[in-house]
């Protein structure tokens, strides 16, 4: 018998008790489905964080900061004693961060392998006003997270420019009919300063950004240049020395040599900073996102080893109601190894069918629940470029593979007793 003879053979007997199969089939089709679901919400998940991770900003930027002084201290340590020289010196900034002073500033910027370095000023402005002169509560998003940003219209502030984007929920609310249409358009930031005068400054908006799942923009975000403009105002009436005791919560640095980073973040580290990347910041989301995808993915093995009993117990029965039938095809010359290969052929079937339709209709499921749940007018719509589920075709082919490998191991205890039966006595069996 030829091996395509014993494919063709397995395929016929596999449909002999069609009720028995089709019950083994469906075992393995949840195992395939829930697989295949898993696998591709963390495939889907995965493109959004590396998504995010690019619109957090360029890959060869350090953010640098001070930690706190609490943060510092173990987990288990008890209340540490204050010491009032020690607190004056360490001026605390946003989210409890210490104050990097420019002196801190001129170290990190002579440290070997950085480009430049980019302070990030707190700017406290009292209201954003539209053309009509409608006032509104505002908050200003980081510059150096401008060219990164998804937009539904217009383009990143040029860095020199007074330009200004706004997020898409404020484009109605200014007076606009689409994203498109406010392009162009202009809004007046008001300031107050140190001594109570208030000024107004206008911009251009040069964009409409997208608002992501982290929240990136969800706020007016200003160019460099007219965020200096908006801080030294705000400073003004300050003493010198007030001003330089503000300070900068935090510091971008470029390092345009990526491999150059470990080193550059030990150098900080020795000045009492820390220097953390995109990735960096990002990577503790992706492990969970991973870690609870290996858990999903978990379960559905669980299924297929289930379905793996239901083979063995599908083809046990069928060497059980086949026996006199081994025994003739044993008598004409058919050698054990062909009888073996005939319903380990039954098994990976099984296994293909049902893995097939499985792994289609998860495709088929969760590509229609993403575009159902991030399209337009869904749940999740307005979270810009999420994406829930993804395709990747060789983690389909792994996955059907994978299957089709359980299910072979599945068929070799009832596969190996048919291979050892002896013609004689099977010819005789009742």
């Amino acid at each position: 018998m030829k091996s395509t003879d014993v494919v063709t053979t397995a395929l016929g007997n596999t449909m002999r008790s069609k009720a028995r199969t089709i019950l083994t089939v469906i075992a393995i089709f949840i195992g395939a489905f829930t697989l295949t679901l898993t696998s591709g919400l963390g495939v889907g998940i995965n493109t959004y964080i590396d998504r995010l991770v690019q619109g957090f900003g360029d890959q060869q930027q350090l953010y640098v900061q001070k930690p706190s002084q609490q943060s510092n201290q173990p987990a288990d340590a008890g209340p540490q004693e204050y010491d009032p020289e020690e607190a004056a010196g360490a001026r605390e900034g946003n989210f409890g961060l210490q104050m990097l002073s420019t002196p801190e500033i001129d170290k990190i910027r002579d440290i070997d392998g950085v480009e430049s370095v980019e302070p990030l000023v707190a700017v406290s402005p009292t209201y954003l006003a539209d053309e009509s002169g409608d006032q509104y509560i505002v908050s200003l998003g980081l510059p150096s997270d401008a060219s990164s940003l998804e937009y539904a219209a217009g383009e990143a502030p040029q860095r020199d420019a007074d330009e200004i984007t706004i997020p898409t929920t404020w484009v109605e609310s200014l007076g606009y009919d689409n994203a498109e249409d406010a392009v162009g358009g202009t809004v007046n930031i008001g300031m107050t300063n140190a001594t109570g005068e208030s000024q107004e400054f206008e911009a251009t908006i040069s964009g409409v950004t997208e608002i992501m799942l982290s929240n990136q923009g969800s706020q007016p975000t200003p160019s460099t240049s007219f965020t200096d403009r908006l801080y030294e105002y705000q400073n003004e009436g300050l003493p010198e020395q007030a001003v330089e005791s503000q300070g900068y919560a935090m510091a971008v640095a470029d390092v345009p040599n990526v491999d150059q980073q470990d080193s550059v973040k030990a150098a900080l580290r020795e000045e009492g900073m820390v220097g953390m990347t995109v990735e960096d910041q990002i990577g503790l989301l992706r492990g969970i996102i991973n870690t609870v995808t290996w858990v999903l993915n978990g379960f559905a093995l669980i299924a297929l080893l289930a379905a793996a009993f239901g083979i063995v117990n599908t083809l046990l029965m069928s060497v059980q109601e086949r026996t006199r039938e081994i025994g003739l095809m044993k008598s004409l010359g058919m050698s054990p190894g062909k009888i073996f290969g005939l319903f380990s052929s039954e098994a990976v079937l099984i296994g293909l069918i049902g893995s097939l339709i499985g792994v289609g209709a998860g495709v088929v499921v969760g590509t229609l629940a993403n575009g159902w749940l991030t399209g337009e007018g869904g749940p999740l719509a307005t979270v810009a470029g999420l994406t829930l589920y993804g395709i990747a075709p060789l983690q389909l082919l792994g996955i059907i593979l994978l299957i089709m490998f359980i299910a072979f191991i599945a068929g070799t205890l009832p596969a190996a007793r048919a291979a050892r039966k002896d013609p004689i006595e099977a010819l005789r069996y009742e």
